[in-house]
């Protein structure tokens, strides 16, 4: 996986941290990776995960991939209509299938949900209001959906995520359209539903950079991760085997409407 620059602490993008209880090791590695292949950087995060440690810093990767269509692990193949070349790849998230391309970030999150004290439910609602929070930025008004996760202005879908949880720990993430073609959208049912509109930032006036948004949207999720995480009195003591699985790890699970 070719990747621009070299990985910068949360610090490092202007991301201070918010309580005493959080040390260096719980503060996330941003990186961003500029315009990368889909299935390198997939196995990349899978590798990731299966090799961390209690020890392992958590990272969050910000990019951005070439057209590429993706079907979750329970995806239904009549949900895509016609791929008119553009590579499918079926996945390990949850949710059906979505679309990448270029002009839309792309944020994936490879984080010790016991570090952080938080379940998959609420990271789900974390990472939807990190995107509200940045549209809200903007004038515009969007919320997440309980049965339907993502973010959507009016009944237009902005945002899709997805995620795999592995021995406690995450990969996958969130895909916010900004810029970009969204003609391929048509010829998939978006995350499953048909006829289902997608939007992005630029069809509301925003022409703020990408590199911009890109730290913007880092900020809200460490910020919420940081924020949820000082809601707790100590922080959580982690298995020496963090990442690794034992007899008494919960099953991978998935979760997801079509996203990252």
């Amino acid at each position: 996986m070719r990747t621009q620059n070299s990985g910068l602490s949360a610090e490092d993008w202007g991301l201070k941290t918010q309580s005493s209880a959080l040390s260096p090791q719980t503060s996330p590695i941003v990186r961003s990776l500029g315009l990368v292949d889909y299935q390198a950087t997939w196995h990349a995060m899978k590798q990731f995960t299966e090799l961390r440690t209690a020890n392992t810093r958590d990272e969050i990767w910000l990019l951005q991939h070439p057209p590429t269509y993706t079907q979750g692990q329970a995806g239904k193949p009549e949900h895509l209509l016609n791929a008119r070349q553009i590579p499918v790849v079926q996945i390990d998230r949850g949710g059906q299938i979505t679309y990448h391309g270029p002009g839309q970030i792309v944020a994936y999150l490879l984080l010790d949900l016991r570090r952080w004290e938080i379940n998959v439910r609420q990271l789900v609602r974390l990472m939807e209001q990190s995107v509200i929070n940045i549209l809200a930025d903007y004038n515009i008004a969007a919320s997440g959906r309980i049965d339907a996760p993502g973010v959507y202005v009016g009944d237009a879908k902005i945002a899709a995520l997805g995620l795999k949880i592995k021995h406690s720990c995450c990969y996958h993430g969130l895909a916010l359209n900004i810029d970009m073609d969204l003609t391929p959208y048509d010829f998939i049912n978006p995350c499953g539903y048909a006829g289902l509109r997608v939007t992005q930032l630029k069809d509301f006036g925003v022409s703020t950079q990408i590199d911009e948004l890109q730290v913007q949207l880092a900020q809200n999720l460490v910020h919420g991760l940081q924020q949820h995480l000082a809601a707790f009195p100590s922080p959580p003591t982690l298995s020496p085997q963090a990442g690794r699985g034992s007899k008494n790890s919960p099953r991978p699970t998935k979760w997801g409407e079509g996203g990252a």
